[in-house]
């Protein structure tokens, strides 16, 4: 079950649109004072060299935030792209050559004067400790970070629902990104959402998955809009697919198209993803079938 390095695929497409929207989603949770506590319940190792061995492996990059970066050097990028390619500047003032995995891009959004707490869980051996290392070198007090060597959907229940704020306010943002390595992952995620709406029905959860010619990975966003309309939450669907070259065999290039479940999103979101995706399929978009399809439920 520890097979998978997420330096392998840093920077691909998928983080494009993960992270566009893990931003966007911040962003606007932030424009209120109260604190906030932040989980990713599959961390990873917090950041990752582009220029390295494994980044380089099979390159993923380059068809992801390198293309964007070159797009945005031809034309002006829509606002939530603009977002995205400025706080990921912030860990390259001299040379694109780092991708910020979630926990840095969480982190570096903070605020250490509201309270905002995050809690950080990985199992992988190597990644904890490399996320360790990372985490220990931010700047902010040890007491608002937690990296625990745990299984995320276990360690999520303890933290919902969040400690209240000022004023009794609890409010919490939850990114839940697993490798699917394990096809257990599908119904494993599904069961966590359901008992995290249990428990904190007003949270903000981001489910990142990939689509894959497998069965649980076309039921997971069905089953995570029925858990939404049960409990009477907004949701939203974004599937980024980036099509396949002229000349491509099909799955020759790997992962092409993956998908976020978002329940409880800024109500912002899907225009600001309406607005970028022409931009966005121009920069990445390689052929038939690119999309990027946005669905909530209003």
């Amino acid at each position: 079950m520890f097979s998978y390095r997420h330096a392998f695929h840093a920077g691909n497409h998928a983080d494009v649109l993960k992270h566009l929207c893990l931003i966007a989603c911040l962003d606007h949770l932030m424009l209120k004072p109260t604190p906030l506590t932040l989980v990713d319940t599959h961390a990873g190792a917090g950041g990752y060299p582009l220029d390295g061995a494994q980044a380089r492996t099979s390159a993923e990059s380059d068809h992801g935030v390198m293309r964007l970066l070159a797009a945005a050097q031809d034309s002006p990028p829509p606002a939530a792209v603009a977002r995205y390619i400025d706080v990921l500047s912030q860990f390259n003032p001299t040379r694109w050559h780092h991708y910020p995995g979630s926990p840095r891009i969480l982190q570096s959004l903070m605020r250490a004067d509201a309270g905002d707490r995050l809690r950080l869980f990985e199992l992988h051996p190597t990644d904890s400790r490399l996320l360790r290392k990372t985490m220990a070198a931010t700047e902010l007090p040890a007491s608002q970070i937690a990296v625990t060597v745990k299984d995320g959907f276990e360690g999520l229940k303890a933290l919902l629902p969040p400690p209240a704020g000022p004023g009794g306010s609890k409010r919490a943002l939850v990114l839940m990104d697993p490798s699917y390595e394990l096809k257990t992952d599908y119904a494993r995620v599904s069961q966590s959402m359901q008992d995290a709406l249990k428990r904190f029905a007003n949270g903000c959860y981001l489910v990142w998955y990939p689509l894959i010619a497998r069965p649980e990975a076309h039921q997971l966003p069905r089953r995570l809009k029925t858990l939404a309309n049960q409990a009477g939450r907004a949701w939203l669907h974004a599937t980024l697919s980036i099509g396949q070259a002229p000349g491509d065999e099909p799955g020759m290039r790997g992962l092409t198209a993956s998908g976020m479940f978002i329940i409880n999103p800024p109500h912002v979101l899907a225009e600001q993803l309406r607005e970028a995706t022409p931009w966005l399929m121009q920069a990445l978009g390689q052929g038939k079938g690119q999309a990027l399809q946005v669905e909530t439920s209003a």
